[in-house]
């Protein structure tokens, strides 16, 4: 209610007039010396298949060598290089990071070759957002990693653009700022570059794939944003030689049929490049990535978290009741799962104690017959021994049968020296006893 209150007070802000100077339009001044004391920070992607010079072009752009070896046909996948450099011009101090796409293109099955770059992307996007998310943050020293530029090198095909490039854009349009460039555009003719820069431009309209436009908002750059808009794609020639040519030196190619120079303007958009990308328009496409392209990906993450600005009848929402409304679904969800565990781990307990008794029950029942076996045995083996004995003459017997016993089924064998009656357990007993010459009827 205080917010409302406060927020209700100030629409109705007045203007009046100062009756002297007071000093803070040195405001610009302030901003631009910490500005040039914290130093900058700029990250470009370059998309391109192998072989393009994608790293010719950046040593060409800044002035510089950047470390690195040549990459192979032989990639088994795509995979993102990242380098970042200290850079100083005049008192500015840059912190470039160059992040290329090694093996990008070079694969018989090139489905999946932008899902690496998608994931690079989102994953610099996540680390900014963890890092706002902290309790304690510090952003006034954290090094941005977002990219701020992505450059699509276009192979000067002069026909029209692959598949692999027109879903790769579509791809990376709505999370970074793409500048699409025709690299080696001196492979070309002037007509047939021509009509290819009108070819790309079409194609990419009715494919839907938006590319960075430079802004025409501001005055002071309006004109020229607007004419350099209208030179998309952008068709370069990168090269770190220098040839003399006249009376100077510069960046040139030598051909056998003549010199390429990479600043001249009626051979390449090399200078039409740098100008947009670094001299005009940098701070812009570093707010672009913040603004819009971050601001995407927060939005959808915080949603996905569950926080939204308004409640379903259009009011504001309150951060702490949001987090207590999360908690507690949170909780319920956890009381949910921790019930369904403990109902399962009784079930699985009830199905092993079934288990087991019926296994005990399995063992009852083979113990019993085991031990059923076992004094069967034990009769045969006495039996045996027994006629063994009356064979050898040590035992006289009588033998008689007891049809009428009611105690006991079998023949009985009757002992002459003891006069004790004995069962005999096996009939095959009895018939060698009756034959027996020691047996007395």
């Amino acid at each position: 209610m205080a917010a409302a209150e406060v927020a209700r007070q100030g629409e109705g802000c007045r203007t009046v007039p100062l009756s002297g100077h007071v000093g803070f339009d040195s405001l610009p001044d302030q901003l631009v010396n910490k500005s040039v004391n914290h130093g900058f920070c700029f990250n470009i992607l370059c998309v391109g298949e192998t072989g393009l010079g994608k790293s010719t072009l950046m040593d060409t752009l800044f002035n510089t060598k950047f470390e690195g070896d040549p990459a192979s046909h032989s990639q088994p996948g795509v995979q993102l290089k990242s380098s970042t450099y200290d850079l100083q011009e005049s008192n500015v101090n840059l912190k470039l990071t160059i992040v290329s796409t090694v093996g990008f293109g070079d694969q018989i099955n090139k489905e999946d070759s932008y899902k690496p770059i998608v994931e690079f992307i989102d994953a610099q996007f996540e680390a900014y957002l963890q890092e706002e998310l902290k309790i304690k943050r510090v952003l006034h020293n954290y090094h941005d990693t977002r990219i701020h530029a992505c450059l699509y090198f276009i192979a000067p095909t002069g026909h029209s653009l692959k598949s692999l490039d027109l879903v790769t854009m579509k791809k990376l349009d709505s999370k970074v700022n793409i500048i699409p460039i025709i690299a080696k555009s001196d492979a070309i003719s002037k007509s047939e570059l021509t009509k290819f820069k009108i070819k790309i431009t079409s194609e990419l309209v009715s494919n839907g794939v938006q590319i960075y436009q430079f802004p025409t908002d501001d005055e002071s750059v309006a004109e020229i944003n607007g004419t350099m808009n209208a030179h998309l794609p952008f068709a370069v020639i990168g090269s770190t030689e220098e040839l003399k040519i006249g009376n100077k030196m510069m960046k040139a190619r030598q051909y056998p049929w003549g010199t390429v120079q990479v600043e001249n303007e009626a051979h390449c958009d090399f200078v039409k490049l740098r100008e947009m990308l670094i001299r005009v328009n940098m701070e812009d496409l570093r707010e672009q990535t913040h603004t819009r392209h971050y601001e995407l990906y927060r939005r959808c993450k915080l949603e996905e978290m569950g926080f939204k600005d308004t409640d379903p009848d259009s009011k504001p929402f309150s951060l702490q009741e949001t987090y207590e409304a999360k908690r507690n679904e949170f909780l319920g969800e956890l009381q949910k799962k921790e019930e369904a565990m403990r109902q399962m781990f009784v079930q699985r307990v009830k199905e092993k104690e079934a288990e087991l008794k019926e296994a005990e029950k399995e063992l009852h029942e083979k113990f019993d017959r085991l031990k059923k076996l076992h004094q069967d045995e034990k009769k045969k083996l006495e039996d045996h021994k027994l006629l063994k004995e009356i064979r050898k003459g040590k035992i006289r017997v009588s033998c008689r049968a007891f049809p009428f016993a009611p105690e006991v089924n079998a023949p009985h064998i009757q002992l002459t020296r003891s006069h004790a009656i004995l069962p005999v357990s096996s009939p095959l007993l009895i018939a060698p006893l009756l034959r027996s010459p020691v047996c007395s009827k």
